[in-house]
């Protein structure tokens, strides 16, 4: 039997091993989940699923301690990190549960004309049909939820593909959601290879794709779907963030030094690329330089590290390469640039990186954090813009006007004054732009997307 190991990304240590589904197994669960949607008598009630929510949501509060060292352990978060990724996840549920109510049509006006005299019409909503959805490392529990609880409130069943390296938390939410009472075929993990979730990608079963990694296989995928297929693709970005000579640096500075270092940088919307203003660049680069000196960087499970390791040793090998590589182009180390072993990197600040360096071109996805002087404001957001990727940006100022200015401008779907790149609630939209992805997320977007409209018309000569 072929297996995948699942192994610490800080230690390497084995932590489980995990039966690979063949060709035939990852069959046998996709006619089982458009089975389950063809036939509308097991279809589950919106009260029926709520309560299988509710359920779910107070099994997930009485294992937040598991569940954290779950997530932890395989993925590499540190644990207090991984800890706020569990309360959001158990949250997650909650907004889904309240959701249900909210998911409705419209009547649509009718007896404006006279061929539409004597009718009413309504929209539905309905499931939109089979989910598949592949999912990243980073977040292990919160985006199984992200992919999994909308598809099951809207009442559409749901295949998952965690990631190989992270698939536990998707494994345990499953488990905890048939615990709840959740009927079979309704969520199935599938762990199996890259072709076989191919094959279910371009099969004309699958009615919706959520897919969250990088840009590469995303866009890959989304090309060989089958004709009538959505999707939602969620990528990566290079968030960059401008700094007015008039922010509070007292804000500013721990803020991006959590936004750029949080999980070790592993972040879609990880901050990177800081464009400061020359007048306070000295003082601004000093001050984060302190805060990445003195982050704990170590053991995911130990209560006191905020930056745990890469999630491969291969990224470490890739991030350093990038690191060298801009400063052969002239960037200078402020701090870090050294591997602490095969699995950590040390939080690095690199000043005025070379716009052609690959730390400026594309995602680092670690704790890389690249700061560039500017003197006027419309170069910052040129520069920021000047990348195909788009995600989440932000601004720093005092002042309203620059702040909105710099709103209208900079190409994002989102644009943070006063915060990091990487503030997320999970009520919100969340999705990339451009290169960077397609679709929305965010439990309540991720539901209205997992649903499609059916128009009604009802014509009566009484009307």
């Amino acid at each position: 039997m072929n297996t995948i190991k699942v192994n610490s990304p800080f230690d390497g240590s084995l932590i489980q091993e995990i039966p690979l589904l063949d060709e035939h197994q990852v069959e046998e669960k996709l006619a089982k989940a458009y089975a389950l949607f063809q036939d509308r008598s097991r279809w589950l009630k919106p009260y029926e699923r709520v309560a299988i929510l509710e359920k779910t949501k107070a099994i997930m509060q009485t294992r937040v301690e598991e569940l954290t060292k779950i997530a932890a352990s395989e993925g590499g978060k540190p644990y207090q990190d991984s800890k706020v990724e569990v309360l959001r996840a158990i949250n997650g549920v909650q907004l889904a549960i309240e959701h249900i109510g909210q998911l409705k049509g419209e009547q649509i006006p009718m007896g404006t004309t006279v061929v539409s005299i004597n009718r009413w019409a309504f929209t539905l909503r309905e499931p939109i049909g089979v989910v598949l959805s592949i999912s990243a490392f980073n977040h292990p529990l919160n985006l199984a939820v992200h992919q999994i609880i909308p598809a099951f409130a809207v009442g559409t069943p749901v295949i998952i593909k965690p990631a190989t390296s992270t698939p536990l938390s998707a494994i345990e939410l499953v488990k905890i959601m048939k615990e709840a009472g959740l009927p079979e075929d309704w969520a199935q993990v599938v762990i199996c290879n890259r072709q076989n979730a191919e094959n279910m990608v371009k099969d004309s079963r699958i009615n919706y794709l959520s897919f969250i990694g990088s840009a590469e296989v995303g866009w890959n995928l989304r090309s060989k779907l089958s004709p009538g297929t959505r999707c939602a693709l969620e990528h990566g970005g290079s968030a960059p963030v401008i700094v007015e000579a008039d922010a509070d640096l007292s804000q500013t500075v721990p803020a991006l030094a959590k936004g750029g270092f949080y999980h070790a940088g592993q972040v879609c919307v990880s901050v990177q690329r800081v464009y400061v203003h020359e007048n306070i660049i000295e003082e601004f680069t000093a001050q984060l330089v302190a805060k990445a000196n003195s982050l704990h960087v170590g053991d995911p499970m130990d209560p006191k590290t905020e930056v745990g390791p890469l999630i491969q040793t291969y990224e470490v090998d890739r991030v350093e390469q990038w690191v060298n590589e801009a400063v052969t182009k002239g960037a200078k180390i402020m701090c870090g640039g050294k591997r602490i072993s095969d699995t950590c990197y040390q939080p690095t600040v690199l000043l005025n990186p070379d716009s052609e360096s690959k730390v400026s071109q594309h995602e680092v996805f670690g704790p890389v954090v690249c700061v560039y002087a500017y003197s006027k404001l419309q170069d910052a957001v040129n520069r920021a813009n000047s990348l195909p990727l788009a995600f989440q940006s932000a601004i720093f100022t005092s002042n309203l006007d620059v702040a909105m200015d710099a709103v209208n401008q900079l190409n994002a779907s989102a644009v943070m004054v006063n915060d990091h790149t990487a503030f997320r609630v999970d009520w919100m939209p969340f999705g990339g732009r451009d290169t960077s992805g397609i679709g929305m997320g965010g439990i309540p977007y991720s539901m209205h997307e997992m649903t499609r409209e059916k128009l009604m018309v009802i014509k009566s000569k009484v009307l």
